[in-house]
């Protein structure tokens, strides 16, 4: 597995649309003007819009060639050392036949970078985890950069700096609030504070006792069980099992799984659905331990945590629900790849090592001009 080296200070960040084109529409230009003003002000960062990233939903949805090259130039541009979703999304998977082959393999094991997103782009990070480069389940930048309020969540900030300094033994605290999704996202909402929840639960350690650690694997449920079922597009299944970016069961032996629910809000029947899937596939029999995300909103929490504790006491799984990743806010960071230790008896979760690399590759701008030429 590639590490992506140390982020150096006043890093470029190449935007890209690898789902939903939303961020070229002209009624986001507010959420737009949100990432310009913030990437700077809060992180020292610039930023680079890929050449397609901004021609908007119809486009992209046609053209998902036009996602994949984005992505390609992105690890290819020597002025772009970070590589960020703009959001999430439902088709992703179209991107894969543009981007499984030996071209674009050769490019990310010369040229490895720090990739972020969730959601929809849990297809993105598995594609990339099978070429061989470790990603990171992060905040989104309309999502998160973008928030309306008037600033980012200081504990999604938060997280986001432990990345881009890679701090090591970092220890995963719960938020000590929760926010509610937003019903709207127009200008009107521009300084607005979402509804603010006070923490009632906490990390749930469910089941499991002394320590486990492994490396995290994972993603958001919807996608990893339609890489598996397909459902949502007719040509989904055959796409997903053309190109076979859900992981064996030998590539989750003994991983500490990561998996949360997408903002559609699942029932407590999808969700056992859903699960089931990943358990015919032998996930759960193979796993070291599971790390659940919060439900949005808390919707189901109870039934959920029901379902997740008969299936860690089935499988003798160490199991921790209701942590701050995924579709909820705020959001925290998961490197894939990357070591993670649960001590049941303290009840304390750590990350072990540094969330990048050491050294950073530098850019031939040859190659780069000859593949935008």
């Amino acid at each position: 597995m590639i590490y992506p080296g140390k982020i150096k200070k006043g890093a470029t960040v190449g935007v890209v649309c690898l789902s939903s084109g939303v961020l070229g529409e002209p009624f986001v230009k507010h959420e737009i003007k949100l990432i310009e003003e913030r990437l700077p002000k809060e992180f020292g960062l610039k930023f680079k819009y890929m050449p397609n990233a901004l021609k908007g939903e119809e486009f992209l949805k046609n053209h998902p060639e036009k996602k994949a090259e984005d992505l390609k130039v992105a690890f290819l541009d020597e002025e772009v050392d970070i590589i960020w979703s703009a959001l999430g999304g439902d088709d992703t998977f179209r991107t894969l036949p543009h981007l499984m082959n030996d071209e674009f393999t050769e490019i990310i094991k010369k040229y490895p970078k720090p990739f972020l997103g969730f959601s929809d782009t849990t297809n993105n990070h598995l594609m990339l985890y099978q070429l061989g480069l470790a990603t990171f389940y992060a905040p989104s930048l309309l999502s998160d950069v973008a928030e309306l309020g008037p600033e980012i969540f200081t504990y999604t900030k938060d997280w986001l700096n432990k990345l881009f300094n890679s701090e090591k033994n970092v220890v995963i605290e719960s938020s000590p609030v929760w926010y509610e999704a937003r019903t709207s996202f127009d200008e009107s909402q521009l300084g607005v504070w979402r509804k603010e929840r006070k923490e009632e639960h906490g990390h749930e350690y469910l089941y499991g006792e002394g320590v486990v650690q492994g490396d995290l694997l994972g993603g958001c449920l919807e996608s990893l069980s339609e890489m598996i079922t397909g459902g949502r597009y007719p040509d989904q299944k055959e796409v997903y099992e053309k190109y076979q970016i859900f992981p064996t069961r030998e590539q989750w032996i003994g991983k500490i799984a990561f998996i949360e629910t997408s903002e559609e809000r699942p029932s407590p029947e999808k969700l056992k659905s859903m699960l089931a899937v990943l358990e015919d596939r032998g996930v759960f029999s193979a796993i070291r331990g599971l790390i659940i995300g919060k439900p949005q909103d808390e919707v189901y929490y109870r039934e959920y945590k029901e379902i997740y504790t008969a299936l860690a006491k089935k499988y003798n799984l160490p199991t921790v629900f209701n942590l701050n990743f995924g579709h909820t806010a705020p959001r925290m960071v998961l490197p894939y790849g990357k070591p993670i230790k649960i001590n049941f008896a303290k009840q304390e979760i750590i990350l072990v090592d540094g969330m990048l690399g050491e050294k950073r590759k530098e850019i031939s701008k040859m190659n780069y001009l000859e593949f935008v030429g």
